[in-house]
């Protein structure tokens, strides 16, 4: 069953909100950065590809990537646990997300305009070896015009 939600969580710039609000389809429930804690209990998934993870994500993410997406690896999480998937803007994880809940996980969000409104916060990101980083893989150039902040990186290292 789809449901569609109506958009509450925000990001600071009025140009990004425009886009994300057509982009996305709100079909699942969304949190803003502001509302996203990642040292609560939460578990917190990585929907970009590899090579973007691999440049940086939010600390204690763990990768499960979209093209490549495979539901029995998160077989182990309960499916009553709390959830945030994230991307670059909030598009894959909300596929993944959409996924995960007609798997039966009950309390699975999508972060509302993904890490690249993280990074503009100014939030922490790390490398892949767990290092503090400025550095972003920003997808692409094109949706690399979304981050404000950050040291865009197209290759992992």
């Amino acid at each position: 069953m789809l449901c569609f939600f109506v958009a509450t969580a925000q990001v600071q710039s009025g140009t990004y909100s425009v886009v994300l609000k057509t982009l996305l389809s709100h079909s699942v429930p969304e949190v803003s950065v502001n509302e996203l804690n990642p040292t609560k209990n939460i578990i917190l998934l990585d929907a970009r590809e590899k090579e973007e993870y691999q440049v940086s994500h939010i600390a204690n993410a763990t990768y499960v990537g979209y093209k490549d997406f495979d539901l029995q690896k998160l077989m182990q999480f309960k499916k009553d646990e709390k959830i945030i998937v994230y991307c670059s803007v909030g598009y894959r994880s909300e596929k993944i997300a959409e996924k995960l809940i007609d798997a039966g996980f009950s309390d699975v969000s999508n972060l509302y305009g993904g890490i690249f409104e993280w990074v503009n916060q100014g939030r922490p990101i790390v490398d892949s070896a767990d290092q503090s980083t400025e550095d972003i893989h920003p997808f692409s150039k094109t949706w690399g015009v979304w981050l404000t902040k950050g040291n865009k990186v197209y290759e992992a290292k």
